[in-house]
């Protein structure tokens, strides 16, 4: 699982190797038990899902590292390394 970014107790991971979502950019968030897969371009959860504080802090994070998030996006596609991305502060 590389992990990407954590910040308040969420941790933000993206797979080399994940085939389903249809090929959609997305990644993935944890939070306590819950996980929630959140696709980079609209920032909908595709699936799963977090509680509502969860959910506020990983959309305003993506917001700010969308670049960061497609530019791993096409890292993890051709199996390189991924770049961490600075937590939410």
């Amino acid at each position: 699982m590389p992990r990407i970014s954590a910040f308040y107790g969420i941790v933000i991971w993206m797979y080399h190797d994940e085939a389903h979502h249809g090929g959609r950019p997305h990644f993935h968030a944890s939070y306590g038990g819950d996980e929630a897969t959140v696709d980079i371009e609209n920032l909908a959860t595709l699936a799963g899902g977090l509680p509502p504080r969860g959910q506020r802090l990983v959309v305003e994070w993506a917001k700010t590292h969308q670049t960061e998030l497609r530019e791993n996006w096409v890292r993890a596609r051709h199996h390189q390394p991924l770049v961490p991305i600075e937590p939410l502060r």
